[in-house]
């Protein structure tokens, strides 16, 4: 008899699936003898590569339009599944698993999409904040399911840890000296955003005080903001911005002494990793987003605004404009 096959469909961005990671492991522990598949957008499909409990990953097309939804279902359809666990609230995704005939299908019952779910669990009633990863678990306990504790690990493999060296090697990053990776984007938009001006000025106190290494990162759409940054520095950094692929970011966060970041997904990849992390936070609230363990810090100042959903702040991003060099230099001091 062939086992049972399960497919999750994973979070768009790359800090939501890091923090899912406990819930899809906690998938696996209640299923031993399951394969169980990753269903994910191209861009974070890296961060699920075969091994480790998960059997494979699919790259889903981008797009809800029905045709795209229809095909893509048929695609699915082929690989038999007999289960999917939606980790995405959308209706579109319990619409591709319906339409792909999945027989069993999980999910919380948000956006109108109950009817489609064949397991339909409620959503927390609104109460007390509740950390994203906790979320995700909720649902593997709302199936009636042992989850895991919300501990987030991820390992590399030597080949990359030996491939990040080389990188930093053939970049100029002598060894012996604490390397800062510095990430001042965040994908969802620039509200998130601490300033340029303000990264560089902490990245030359960093490098001054403790004789650290600044490389800077962050996505291919970045990297105007990380000349910016650049720019704006003493001596110029280490830019690395838009190069690495997902699996080569976290290689080289893997070697990092401090990430300092936004709210991003890299924050959560090195956190993730066990490097200590320092991450300023404005409009997004560290209680629902933060990094999951230590050695982490957070940097957020109050707004009476806060918390918002605007990826572009229409006032005068008073959220992040209290928030000074001195602040983010010493709390960075701590790991260095």
């Amino acid at each position: 008899m062939s086992p049972m096959k399960i497919l999750v469909r994973a979070p768009n961005w790359v800090g939501d699936s890091i923090l899912a990671l406990p819930a899809i492991a906690s998938l696996r522990d209640n299923f031993p003898g399951a394969e169980v598949w990753v269903a994910s957008r191209g861009w974070v499909r890296d961060l699920f590569p075969a091994g480790d409990g998960i059997a494979g990953s699919l790259a889903l097309p981008d797009g809800a339009g029905i045709k795209t939804l229809r095909r893509a279902g048929r695609e699915l359809r082929a690989c038999g599944f007999d289960a999917g666990l939606l980790l995405t609230n959308s209706f579109a995704s319990a619409l591709l698993f319906t339409l792909a005939k999945i027989p069993e299908r999980w999910g919380y019952a948000a956006d109108g999409r109950g009817p489609l779910l064949t397991k339909r669990i409620r959503r927390p009633a609104a109460g007390p904040v509740v950390h994203q990863v906790q979320e995700y678990l909720g649902l593997i306990s709302g199936l009636g399911l042992k989850p895991r504790p919300p501990k987030i690990d991820l390992t590399l493999a030597p080949a990359e840890t030996r491939a990040a060296q080389r990188r930093l090697r053939d970049i100029g990053v002598p060894s012996g000296r604490p390397l800062v990776v510095v990430d001042p984007g965040a994908s969802y938009g620039p509200a998130k955003r601490w300033f340029a001006e303000r990264f560089a000025a902490t990245a030359d106190r960093l490098r001054s005080r403790h004789k650290a290494e600044i490389l800077l990162v962050g996505s291919p759409g970045e990297t105007a903001l990380a000349e910016k940054v650049a720019a704006a520095m003493r001596k110029r950094p280490h830019v690395l911005t838009g190069r690495p692929t997902l699996r080569e970011l976290l290689g080289l966060l893997g070697r990092a002494a401090l990430v300092l970041t936004n709210d991003s997904g890299p924050m959560h990849m090195a956190n993730a990793l066990g490097v200590p992390v320092v991450g300023v936070f404005g409009p997004t609230d560290p209680r629902r987003t933060g990094p999951v363990q230590p050695p982490s810090a957070v940097i957020k100042k109050d707004a009476a605004c806060w918390p918002c959903l605007y990826r572009g702040c229409p006032y005068d991003h008073r959220c992040m404009s209290a928030v000074g060099v001195d602040d983010v230099v010493e709390a960075c001091a701590r790991f260095l």
